[in-house]
């Protein structure tokens, strides 16, 4: 095993040691000690997912359940998505937005009838839990569920493999959810994630996570994915990292996420930000999240400023190199009038100019989670 000093105080999550058993290298990532990449490597790790099934531990991740006479409603006072048109077992991506129209956090929210289930991000979930809490009471109680472990498993073969324990999985819609049992294993599963890739993301009790996690990967199909590859797939598929591409300073539309907001709630607002919104939905905002194309083989990382030759009018928010792109990919923010699909811009890497272009998101096809 490779791994990086960490400091005591770091969380682990229950997988930690099948994690080290796989000789994991570890980092420091929202508080907990999390494996970053396996023997693959990155790019070994990433292209195995494109091709055939990745098995993701994102058990940092907080997971909730929202509680009340009509949850669906009170929830709709702090996002802008239309929670109350959820239908039954649906999941929906949505997002906590504050009284300037940014994003506190963005979660996924799925109708289990009697209450909704949430999963909102690592680094922002005391908050999210305090927010929701203070936001809702008297209206919906919030309560975590810090006994689950989550897993993604994600990637063509994703079906296949899982339909082996449960053959109903297979038909199951994208952005639909369902309890099914694995080996005896009782799991949330809903049909989704975060690669760009068909995939599910399964809710298990943390007791059982490391069995359930052994099962998997006895299939040639699976291997297990750290944070490094999760980070390049979730790029090339044009999908926001929360605290680099989206946080309070960004608005929803902005951040080119205009479709998460319901069209019922684009009118009726409702939500915090909502005046912001609605005149950035009808005016346009002042500057656009795109995706960028650099010229040449060098990846342009997080901040390089971005300029139209000679006037600063952005910077890159995430960028790397994209293995299934077979190049470097970013993605920022632009000024407006410079946000269309083919305008030449520069980059600013290491104080050298570089030539790049804004491009169409994503890099790669994939099923965005419109739901």
């Amino acid at each position: 095993m490779s791994a990086i000093p960490t400091e005591p105080s770091l969380k682990r999550v229950p997988l930690h040691g099948l994690h080290a058993e796989l000789g994991a290298k570890f980092v420091p990532f929202a508080g907990y000690e999390m494996p970053v990449q396996y023997k693959l490597g990155v790019l070994g790790e990433h292209l195995h997912t494109r091709t055939k099934a990745g098995l993701f531990d994102v058990s940092h991740m907080g997971q909730l359940r929202l509680r009340g006479a009509n949850p669906a409603a009170s929830l709709e006072t702090l996002v802008p998505g239309d929670i109350q048109a959820l239908k039954p077992w649906r999941t929906r991506y949505t997002l906590l937005t504050n009284d300037q129209g940014g994003v506190l956090d963005d979660l996924m929210v799925t109708n289990l009838e009697d209450h909704l289930f949430l999963i909102v991000n690592a680094a922002t979930k005391d908050a999210d839990i305090a927010h929701l809490t203070a936001r809702l009471a008297g209206e919906a109680a919030v309560e975590p569920l810090p006994d689950r472990a989550l897993l993604a498993l994600q990637g063509p073969a994703a079906a296949s493999v899982l339909s082996r324990f449960a053959p109903s999985i297979g038909g199951m819609a994208f952005m639909t959810a369902a309890n099914i049992s694995f080996d005896g294993i009782p799991c949330f599963v809903t049909r989704s994630g975060y690669t760009g890739e068909d995939g599910y993301e399964i809710s298990v009790p943390g007791a059982e996570a490391e069995r359930f996690a052994r099962l998997l990967l006895a299939h040639e199909e699976v291997a297990a994915i750290g944070l490094g590859a999760r980070d390049s797939l979730r790029l090339e598929a044009g999908l926001c990292l929360y605290g680099h591409d989206i946080d309070e300073t960004t608005t929803v539309i902005e951040a080119d996420l205009a479709w998460a907001v319901g069209k019922r709630r684009r009118a009726d607002g409702g939500f915090p930000g909502a005046a912001i919104i609605q005149r950035q939905l009808a005016e346009g905002a002042p500057r656009r999240r795109v995706g960028i194309l650099p010229e040449g083989k060098a990846p342009a990382r997080e901040h390089t400023e971005i300029t139209d030759g000679t006037t600063r009018i952005g910077e890159i928010t995430s960028g790397g190199f994209g293995p299934s792109q077979g190049g470097p990919v970013a993605m920022g923010y632009v000024d407006a009038k410079h946000a269309a699909i083919g305008t030449a811009i520069t980059l600013v890497v290491r104080g050298v100019a570089r030539p790049a272009q804004v491009v169409a998101l994503p890099f790669v096809p994939h099923r965005y989670f419109r739901g």
